[in-house]
């Protein structure tokens, strides 16, 4: 479903500001994986989102979504294959446009746009049975703007939006960094459910290891660019946070801390 091949980025090349985000990143999703991304900041995990999303272009190497070469295609048009949810949850949704319009525009993203209504009766009835599901009263609330609902609230609404339409590619960049410990656990459990239910193909970049842990399939580990550790799911279910913590140190020159993943 999702194929990187080799892919390097570099900003600000040729000036004392240069630095290499990616650096020959080889990575492939098949349908339905769950991949948690984790390492220390700089490591080029949002970057590497940032590409498949089309967000920035990489400067060598192919990023491809269900057998599509994507390289070249800008963001806007890349987002018919791609949800994604990111860490601010202002980032997700229009404050100023109610909940029912917000959840109108997520579905036609990536579609031609005519001329015809947004919203109907039987968009409307879709949207309540969706919102329904996240258990929070949104349901109730569609006329409401996005802007009055809480962080947790907006995050949730992001991550229905975001699988509204069953992309191709779920990215899920930190989503639940910016709660409260009540509604990030509250977010993690929608977005388990969320992902399950769609078999939605996804790449989740968490600072929390506990959380890379228990989410997904695979998880890998990223350290200036590339791919440094990958456990599949045996693996996977066997890991602790002191395991994940040893092979970090492992990485010449590296230093981590659990504070530094899970603050």
């Amino acid at each position: 479903m999702l194929t990187v091949d080799n892919i390097s980025k570099t900003f600000f090349p040729g000036t004392v500001n240069e630095r290499v985000a990616l650096d020959g990143l080889n990575l492939t999703l098949e349908e339905g994986d769950f991949v948690t991304v984790i390492g220390s900041n700089g490591a080029g995990k949002s970057t590497l989102l940032n590409a498949v999303a089309g967000r920035l272009f990489v400067d060598s190497g192919t990023v491809q979504i269900d057998g599509k070469k994507v390289n070249r295609l800008p963001e806007y048009k890349r987002a018919r294959y791609v949800g994604r949810v990111f860490q601010d949850p202002l980032a997700g949704t229009a404050p100023n446009l109610t909940i029912e319009e917000n959840l109108s525009l997520a579905l036609l993203r990536g579609r031609r746009r005519g001329l015809g209504r947004g919203l109907n009766r039987k968009r409307r009835e879709e949207f309540v049975d969706k919102l329904a599901a996240l258990e929070l009263g949104l349901e109730d609330r569609l006329p409401a703007k996005v802007g009055l609902l809480s962080g947790g609230q907006r995050q949730a609404l992001s991550l229905l939006m975001a699988g509204f339409t069953n992309p191709r590619i779920m990215l899920l960049d930190e989503h639940t960094a910016a709660l409260d410990p009540q509604r990030a656990e509250l977010v993690t459990g929608l977005t388990e459910r969320i992902v399950s239910e769609g078999g939605l193909t996804t790449l989740m970049v968490t600072h929390n290891m506990e959380q890379a842990i228990r989410l997904g399939n695979r998880l890998i580990m990223m350290h200036e660019g590339r791919i440094v550790y990958e456990a599949d799911s045996d693996v996977k279910s066997r890991l602790t946070v002191k395991d994940l913590l040893q092979e970090f140190t492992k990485i010449k020159g590296a230093t981590l801390s659990d504070k530094a993943f899970l603050g």
